[in-house]
């Protein structure tokens, strides 16, 4: 494969700002180190901690390209010094800590996963942030179990869609709650045995009367605290991987301790680069079969070029997706 000597990436103008902050620059093709693979990327999906990033709330780690973009799916283009797993022309996708909005990155080779020849390549690009969050969350703190409830908020999200798969994959039953009939439809053809649409009924009334949830995925934070308490079961654990309507909440410790509930909160992108590599293994060995005989399919709600990455970002903060939204270089 002929490498070019630069590449377009999507910069921030100022480091911060409004949609009308996102450009086209001309960067370096990336060298891999050692250890690490450089992707030519074919996709690059797309989430909310972009649209963070790029407002100035979601600052890169030490080290980290600032450029966005979190996962990829691509072609390994070359490989870095000690780097064995891979060869060149592999079909990959990989979790970032950025540089995903370009048309090469250089990752840590522990941190990919092998992709299908009959993949579309966009799918691929979708996989990693997700994936990674939702096996981290509800399986590693979560403790989700066989034959126990999920209730995932925004179950249109692409969290929300792949916690939806994982959790049935694993023999779980998933309550989703959504805004709008027609996400509402959607959902239940993925597969979700109750869906609840919170502009229309109320979810903690819904999920009391559905026996109540084992496990609570949220990213909205303080406008659904008390009545995610007071869904769930005894030895109920709820997740939060964000809170895009209110970081503050008032907690009463008095169900809390009646019902002996556990809460925990993580973040994916701050981790060191051998967690995310222990993560990566668990991922291969309890989920990437059933990726890689098609078994769980990610849902592609659109597709946008890199040039349209202001289009892309105004779609995605709209919240009107179902499943990911990704970019194709």
């Amino acid at each position: 494969m002929t490498l070019s000597a630069s590449m377009r990436a999507v910069g921030i103008r100022g480091g911060k700002g409004g949609l009308d902050a996102l450009y086209i620059q001309e960067l370096p093709v990336p060298v891999p180190g050692p250890g690490q693979i450089l992707v030519k990327i074919i996709s690059a999906g797309m989430n909310r901690a972009d649209i963070a990033q790029r407002e100035g709330l979601y600052p890169m780690p030490p080290g980290v390209s600032d450029v966005l973009g979190l996962e990829v799916g691509g072609i390994v283009a070359a490989l870095g010094e000690g780097a064995g797993r891979w060869k060149l022309g592999d079909k990959v996708c990989a979790l970032l800590g950025g540089g995903g909005y370009a048309d090469y990155v250089a990752v840590d080779e522990r941190h990919v996963l092998p992709v299908p020849d009959w993949m579309d390549p966009a799918e691929a690009g979708a996989l990693p942030e997700t994936i990674f969050t939702v096996y981290a969350n509800i399986f590693e703190s979560g403790r989700l179990a066989p034959g126990e409830t999920l209730l995932v908020h925004g179950g249109n999200s692409g969290i929300g869609v792949t916690a939806i798969l994982l959790a049935r994959a694993m023999g779980a039953r998933t309550i989703a709650t959504v805004r709008g009939a027609e996400k509402a439809a959607k959902t239940r053809a993925l597969g979700a045995d109750l869906v609840i649409d919170v502009t229309a009924e109320d979810f903690e009334a819904a999920v009391t009367a559905d026996g109540g949830a084992d496990v609570i995925l949220d990213m909205v934070g303080e406008p659904y605290f008390d009545r995610n308490i007071a869904s769930l079961k005894l030895d109920g654990r709820i997740c939060f991987v964000s809170a895009q309507a209110g970081m503050s909440a008032r907690l009463d410790f008095m169900p809390l301790l009646l019902k002996r509930l556990t809460i925990t909160g993580s973040t994916l992108r701050a981790r060191s680069a051998d967690e995310k590599a222990r993560l990566a293994r668990a991922i291969e060995r309890d989920v990437w079969p059933a990726i890689m005989d098609g078994s769980i399919r990610m849902p592609i709600d659109r597709r946008f070029a890199l040039a349209d990455v202001a289009d892309a970002h105004a779609w995605l903060e709209a919240g009107g997706q179902f499943g990911k939204v990704v970019l194709i270089p």
